[in-house]
């Protein structure tokens, strides 16, 4: 019974699906003295369809912290992953991380929708 009656509503649904995903990029710097947010290499930023000022889940491999946090344009081509202000307590340099952003669409949507996924290297490059 819960199916059909899911059924008949998901059509005019929208859902949070995965957007985008950096999957464990290295943490190049962490800034405290900054205002907040995280610098992401433009490269990065363009191969995961992330625009400047977009919210986005940083996960971090060596503590389990999870912040939420919004992107800031870092110079193309440096390798530069840098958690600024307060994260900077929670992201140490050479940590290994996951940055995410979620996307809303409707449900019949979501489910032909292709994420972008990158694994950039030790040097933060693709």
């Amino acid at each position: 019974m819960l199916t059909k009656t899911f059924s008949k509503f998901a059509p005019a649904m929208d859902i949070q699906v995965l957007k985008s995903k950096i999957h464990r990029a290295t943490v190049t710097e962490a800034n405290i003295d900054y205002i907040g947010s995280i610098t992401i290499d433009e490269n990065l930023m363009d191969a995961t369809h992330l625009i400047e000022n977009e919210q986005v889940h940083v996960l971090n491999y060596r503590n389990g912290q999870r912040i939420i946090t919004y992107v800031i344009k870092g110079e193309r081509g440096s390798g530069v992953i840098c958690l600024n202000g307060p994260a900077a307590l929670q992201f140490s340099k050479d940590d290994e991380v996951i940055v995410i952003s979620y996307a809303s669409m409707d449900f019949e949507a979501a489910k032909s929708f292709v994420p972008k996924v990158v694994f950039p290297n030790k040097e933060n490059a693709i």
